[in-house]
C-alpha cells in the first residue's frame, strides 16, 4: 500500500491534488482553532456554542437548523446546496480567469474590474432592450455575450500595456479597477436603471426580471427547493470543460502556455508573444465578467451601484481558487464549489450560533489565505522526492561492484 502511495506521488498530478487537500485541511484547521479561541473568549458563547461553530465550520451545507431541543442537527439540505452551487458559478469563472492568465505567466489580479464592467453591460442591455419587441431569452443571450465583451476588451488593456510598453500587468490591472469602480459607479448614476420602484432600495439597480429577463431553471428548482440555483451552474462547468480542451488540446492553448513557460523562446519558435499576451488577458477578462452575466442575469439578485465604497470580492476570491486548483480548469470547478461551501457555511455560523458576521468573514478570510499556500505544499512535496532520489541514486553508486581484479583497469 505505501509503495503504491509513492508510486501515485510521482505524477505531477497527484502531488498537485494532494498539496491542494493538505492546505484545506490546515485552513479548516486554522478556522477551527479561531473558533474555539472566540468561544472561549466570549461571555456569550458556551463550550457547547463553540463546538456548534465548528461543526457549522465543517458540515455547514448539511446543517438543517435546531431541533426542539435547541440542539443542531444535520442532513441533506437541498437549499444550501443549491444556494452553494448558484454561489459557485461566478467563483468559478473568476477562478478560470485567473488560471488561464496565470497559465500564459500573467497575474491577473484585474478580475474584479473586469467583473465590474461585466456587470454593466450585463444589467444595461437585460434593462434596456424593450422584452415586448425583443423575446426575453434573446435579450438574454445578447446581454450575456455583451457582458463578455465588456470584460474582454476591460482585461485587454493590462494585455496590451504589458506586451508593447512592458508595465507590469499588476500595477496596470490595479489601476483599471480602480477605472472600472469610479467608470460603473458614474453610468448607473446616471443612468434610468436605479430602483425607484421601492423607496428603500433606490441604491440597487433593478432586478432583470423587471424585464421578464431571468435564467432558466432547467428543474434544478425541484431538485434544490427554495434556493437560488439555476442554469447558470451548468453553463460555468461547460465553460470550464471547454477552457481546459482549449488549454490542453489545441494549438492556442499550447501557444499561450508556451508564452508562460518563457516568452523569448517562444517568439524565437515563430510564436506571436505579443498577440498572445494580449488575446490571454482579453480571454481572462472575457470569463471574470461572464461570472458577473452569471450572477445578475440569474434574476433574484440585485447590484448595489455605489462600488467605488469596494471592489467585488467576488473577483479576488478568484485568485484562490486559481490557486488551489493549480491553475488547472477542470479543478476549478472543485474548488470554485469549496469556496462556495465557506460562504453558506459563514451564513449557517451568523444564523445559528452567537458568532456575529464578523468573526465570520475573519474565519473564512483565514481559510483561503492559507489555502493559497497550495503551491508551497507543493514545491515542499516535490523537493523531499527529488531528495530521496538523489540519495537513492547516490546509495546505488557507491554499491555498485567492482572488476573482478578488484582495482581499476591498468
Amino acid at each position: 500500500m505505501r509503495q503504491r502511495f509513492f508510486k501515485l506521488m510521482e505524477k505531477e498530478g497527484a502531488r498537485s491534488v494532494l498539496a491542494s487537500i493538505l492546505s484545506i485541511l490546515v485552513g479548516l484547521l486554522v478556522g477551527c482553532v479561531i473558533v474555539l479561541i472566540v468561544g472561549f473568549s466570549s461571555a456569550d458563547i458556551s463550550l457547547s456554542g463553540a463546538w456548534d461553530g465548528i461543526r457549522i465550520i465543517l458540515g455547514g451545507i448539511f446543517s438543517t437548523g435546531r431541533d426542539a431541543a435547541g440542539q443542531l442537527t444535520f442532513g441533506f439540505n437541498p437549499t444550501n446546496i443549491g444556494n452553494m452551487l448558484f454561489r459557485a458559478a461566478p467563483l468559478i469563472m473568476t477562478g478560470l480567469s485567473v488560471a488561464v492568465a496565470f497559465k500564459t505567466g500573467l497575474f491577473n489580479i484585474g478580475a474584479p474590474g473586469q467583473y465590474l464592467m461585466g456587470t454593466m453591460a450585463t444589467l444595461m442591455l437585460a434593462l434596456g432592450i424593450p422584452s415586448e419587441v425583443v423575446p426575453p431569452a434573446l435579450i438574454w443571450i445578447i446581454a450575456f455575450l455583451g457582458g463578455c465583451l465588456a470584460g474582454a476588451l476591460w482585461g485587454a488593456i493590462p494585455g496590451l500595456l504589458k506586451a508593447f510598453l512592458n508595465i507590469n500587468e499588476v500595477l496596470a490591472c490595479i489601476m483599471t479597477n480602480w477605472l472600472a469602480a469610479n467608470l460603473v459607479t458614474w453610468m448607473f448614476d446616471i443612468s434610468n436603471f436605479k430602483n425607484v420602484v421601492e423607496n428603500t432600495k433606490s441604491g440597487y439597480i433593478y432586478k432583470t426580471t423587471f424585464n421578464g429577463v431571468a435564467t432558466p431553471k432547467m428543474g434544478l428548482d425541484k431538485l434544490f427547493p427554495n434556493s437560488q440555483v439555476n442554469m447558470g451552474i451548468i453553463i460555468a462547468i461547460v465553460i470550464a470543460i471547454v477552457m481546459f480542451v482549449i488549454m490542453n488540446k489545441t494549438t492556442f492553448g499550447y501557444q499561450l502556455k508556451a508564452c508562460g513557460a518563457n516568452r523569448h523562446a517562444a517568439r524565437y519558435a515563430g510564436i506571436h508573444d505579443k498577440r498572445n499576451i494580449v488575446l490571454s488577458m482579453a480571454l481572462a477578462g472575457a470569463l471574470s465578467a461572464a461570472g458577473a452575466s452569471l450572477y445578475y442575469l440569474s434574476g433574484n439578485t440585485e447590484f448595489f451601484w455605489s462600488t467605488y465604497q469596494s471592489l467585488p470580492v467576488i473577483g479576488f476570491n478568484g485568485i484562490p481558487v486559481a490557486l488551489l486548483a493549480i491553475s488547472n480548469p477542470i479543478g476549478v470547478i472543485f474548488t470554485g464549489c469549496f469556496m462556495s461551501m465557506l460562504d453558506v457555511a459563514g451564513m449557517q455560523l451568523t444564523n445559528l450560533t452567537a458568532y456575529n458576521e464578523y468573526i465570520t468573514d475573519v474565519i473564512i478570510a483565514t481559510i483561503v489565505y492559507l489555502s493559497a499556500f497550495s503551491l508551497v505544499i507543493k514545491m515542499f512535496i516535490t523537493g523531499r522526492k527529488k531528495r530521496k532520489e538523489k540519495n537513492a541514486a547516490a546509495a546505488a553508486h557507491t554499491e555498485e561492484p567492482k572488476d573482478e581484479k578488484g582495482g581499476e583497469d591498468a
